[in-house]
């Protein structure tokens, strides 16, 4: 196909025949311009005398065709824009009309141009006006969105016009209905009269109707800001109305928008009804807030709100809220909630940007934690931080100042001695690694220092506050090789005290130093092997770790910060058995271990894990916490390890602490998930601690309508979802020494197709459970939640409990990515 000078499109020869053979007219005009095909006839004649085209030309109609390929060049968005003229195609059995007038098309007639195509029994294009008319089973695809009837006029330019008696089909969220008139006000707003809108999938047969439908005399779509607007509207669930009013909008996509959100209900044996009624602010891309008041029935109100924004160097988070006269307690509650983070520019050359970070805490009282379960996952602690620092780095030096404080929520019944506040904590770390020495590289070394000022209440911590200034000089040589690795280390451990009160034996400051030396190694074994007729690649791998650091008197030293170590495999490796900087442990033992695996010659991934680790003491350990007695056992529980991931389905890990001299396991925890396919999984796991804590937990989320095949492959859907479908979720924990359970979730979903039902129970334990206890309070709510899919959720949202709880659970509607346009093409 060539242009003219006079933006005439004429079809070469043989192209014009091989279009005739489907008994067609196609031409190509410019913007503005006109032409008119050859008589078909003669071109069937041109097509049997031609000669056949060359690899470079027009392919014959016989040749079978090319497969597609995904290419760059079909761009999401349409061409086009200010001040580009567009060509345009038609196409069609019969064509007539005067050049640069109007054309007339007549049978099969076909009007494309750029993102627009435009299809009827019969089409009119007048091109001074650039205005189009079409009757007779008109079709039109506006970038992937969908509109039919019987009579359209339409100025393609600008998207202007109107349609009568259209359906309509939008791409975004195949969202469908119908209207008796459509008019265009441009290429992405309409306005629909006496319309429908349902995401539900057409039905066969007349009497078809969709689970959730929207009426309203008018319907007014934004596509450029992903809105619909209802006026005079009536939703309807199963025929039955559940909300009617004046005015009100929807979204037609996830994109934000201000304006009222879903109002949530729910019952709470605490507050009674809930019902919250959130308005979101829409402020800016990167900036929005949600004023959320909230109703109950036992309670009163409550005013909630959040407020959100990011920026290229920083981002963070307020939330607050404010009861006035809850009438549980007859006085004002409120709490807050502030987190940020980033860097900022201090403008001076040698300094640079500077990190800040700030996670602020506070609630009105001691019982908040209790009365406010849910209210924020940071609130509902009885310990709230309130953390800000200041950090800066460059090259090998790292610097931080910090200020720590607490807000303890105590409980008569459990009461708990407050952490120290660290006001304020100044820390500077210079770290080298691989510096040559002699010639050689290979050397690490680090110089590590701590000014900490700890406060509390002496009266509850029996204790004088302190001033404690730490420094931690090490240096090592690895030695690192594919077969194994060593490598020694050296350690300096220096602190110094000075109190607002005398010690036990007078002293008002205190100091002590402890050196340490350390040898770390390994080796690595590797063979090929296979089990149940798979390849793997499995290794043996032995460690030894030996560590002497020399006794240092510290039983008069208060403690501030330190803590004993969890007993595992990371931390069977480590210098000191003590967190903090309190509590330097004397010690002359080796840790031996060995660990050996199966992995996937190909991928390297890891099949199977097994390990064992166990400590020798050559001498007592006289360094203890407060209280504790010295440790005089020369060897250590025997801790076992295996994780098991030989299938994609089944997976499962387990840590057993045992101890060889009463043959009895101190701690163990069994854990295993069976996941076949997506929406199935069942999780359980057992904790054990003995003479502290024995606990099962088991969380699973599983279709009801097939327990053990997989419909949802018939359906032709997802595997393990699928319209009309059941699902079980919950979460139950239960506590063998309570004998009760300690937390539970459980509920119901079912999958519509179009929309979604949850019903969830969840019971959260308040209080410790000391062992026999039956006073212990809890919080019980039922959530219910309808979700009709693509337009609204209404009711309590269970889904961040669901997502909290069940590890793996999955969204019955996960967000995709957004579909091509060329999705509905044709």
């Amino acid at each position: 196909m060539h242009r003219a000078s006079s933006s005439r499109f004429i079809l070469s020869p043989v192209a014009r025949a091989a279009l005739s053979l489907v008994s067609c007219t196609v031409l190509g005009l410019g913007h503005g311009g006109t032409a008119y095909a050859q008589d078909s006839a003669p071109a069937q004649e041109q097509l049997q005398k031609a000669p056949d085209a060359p690899a470079t030309g027009p392919r014959k109609v016989a040749d079978s065709p090319a497969p597609l390929k995904s290419t760059p060049m079909l761009a999401e968005t349409p061409p086009g824009g200010p001040g580009v003229e567009l060509p345009t195609f038609v196409f069609g059995d019969r064509m007539s009309g005067r050049p640069s007038l109007e054309t007339t098309i007549d049978g099969n007639a076909e009007l494309r141009r750029g993102g627009s195509a435009i299809r009827a029994d019969w089409l009119e294009y007048n091109q001074p006006a650039d205005v189009i008319k079409a009757r007779g089973h008109v079709q039109v695809n506006s970038s992937g969105n969908l509109f039919s009837g019987p009579e359209l006029e339409i100025k393609l330019d600008t998207f202007e016009g109107f349609f009568t008696q259209p359906e309509y089909k939008f791409l975004q969220n195949s969202g469908h209905g119908a209207a008796t008139r459509v008019d265009f006000l441009d290429s992405t707003r309409l306005v629909a009269y006496d319309a429908t809108f349902t995401t539900c999938q057409r039905g066969e047969g007349p009497s078809w109707m969709p689970a959730w439908i929207v009426k309203a005399s008018r319907l007014k779509f934004d596509k450029e800001e992903d809105v619909g607007e209802a006026s005079g509207g009536v939703l309807r669930f199963m025929d039955v109305p559940i909300l009617a009013a004046p005015t009100f909008t929807f979204p037609l996509s996830d994109k934000r928008k201000s304006g009222l959100l879903p109002p949530t209900i729910g019952i709470d044996n605490v507050s009674g009804g809930v019902l919250t009624v959130p308005y979101y602010f829409d402020i800016a891309p990167n900036r929005d807030a949600t004023l959320s008041p909230t109703f109950m029935s036992k309670r009163g109100v409550n005013l909630a709100g959040e407020y959100r924004y990011l920026e290229p160097t920083y981002k963070g988070e307020l939330r607050a809220s404010l009861m006035p006269n809850d009438k549980l307690s007859n006085s004002n509650r409120w709490s807050y909630n502030y987190l940020h983070s980033g860097t900022f520019n201090t403008g001076l050359k040698d300094i640079g940007n500077v990190g800040i970070n700030m996670n602020l805490n506070r609630v009105s009282d001691d019982n908040y934690w209790r009365d406010f379960p849910r209210a924020n996952s940071t609130l509902t602690q009885r310990l709230l931080t309130n953390d800000a620092s200041l950090s800066w780095s460059k090259g090998y030096l790292a610097t931080t100042v910090r200020t720590l404080k607490y807000q303890t929520l105590q409980d008569v019944n459990s009461p708990i001695v407050p952490p120290y506040d660290r006001m304020p904590q100044l820390t500077a770390t210079y770290t080298r690694v691989n510096v040559p020495v002699g010639g050689v590289s290979g050397l690490d070394y680090s110089i590590s220092t701590d000014y900490t000022r700890f406060e509390s209440d002496r009266a509850l911590t029996g204790q004088p506050n302190a001033s404690r200034t730490f420094a931690l000089a090490q240096i090592s040589r690895p030695w690192i090789r594919p077969s194994g690795y060593i490598t020694p280390k050296l350690m300096l451990n220096a602190t110094t005290y000075q109190f607002d009160g005398p010690l036990i034996n007078g002293a008002n400051s205190a100091s002590r130093v402890v050196p340490t030396f350390s040898l770390d190694s390994g080796l690595t074994f590797e063979r090929e092997t296979s089990y149940f007729g798979q390849a793997f690649t499995q290794t043996l791998e032995p460690r030894a770790f030996y560590v002497n650091t020399p006794y240092r008197n510290q039983s008069y030293l208060p403690n501030y910060d330190s803590g004993a170590n969890s007993f595992n495999f990371a931390t069977l490796f480590t210098e000191n058995e003590f967190v903090g900087n309190d509590r330097i442990s004397d010690s002359n033992l080796l840790t031996l271990g060995v660990t050996s695996r199966l992995l996937d010659p190909e991928t390297g991934a890891e099949a199977l894990r097994v390990g064992v680790a166990q400590r020798f003491r050559f001498k007592d350990q006289l360094v203890t916490l407060p209280g504790v007695v010295p440790v005089s056992e020369r060897f250590s529980d025997l801790l076992l390890g295996a994780t098991v991931n030989l299938t994609k389905a089944w997976s499962m890990d387990t840590t057993v602490q045992y101890n060889p001299k009463t043959n009895i396991s101190e701690r163990a925890t069994i854990g295993g998930r069976y996941s076949p396919s997506n929406y199935r999984v069942i999780n359980a796991a057992y904790r054990r601690q003995r003479n502290v804590s024995e606990q099962y937990d088991v969380g699973w989320q599983w279709p009801i309508n097939d327990l053990w095949g997989d419909k949802g492959k018939d359906l032709g859907v997802g595997r393990g979802q699928g319209p009309g479908r059941w699902y079980s979720v919950g979460r139950l924990n239960y506590s063998v020494p309570d004998k009760k359970f300690v937390d539970m979730v459980l509920g119901f979903e079912y999958d519509g197709c179009c929309w979604i039902g949850r019903v969830v129970l969840e019971r959260t334990q308040l209080g410790s459970l000391a062992a026999g206890s039956t006073s212990s309070a809890s919080s019980t709510r039922l959530l219910f939640q309808l979700e009709l899919v693509g337009f609204s959720r209404i009711g309590s949202n269970p889904l961040k409990i669901l997502k909290a709880n069940i590890p793996r659970y999955q969204y019955l509607r996960e967000q995709g990515v957004t579909p091509s346009r060329f999705t509905n093409y044709d």
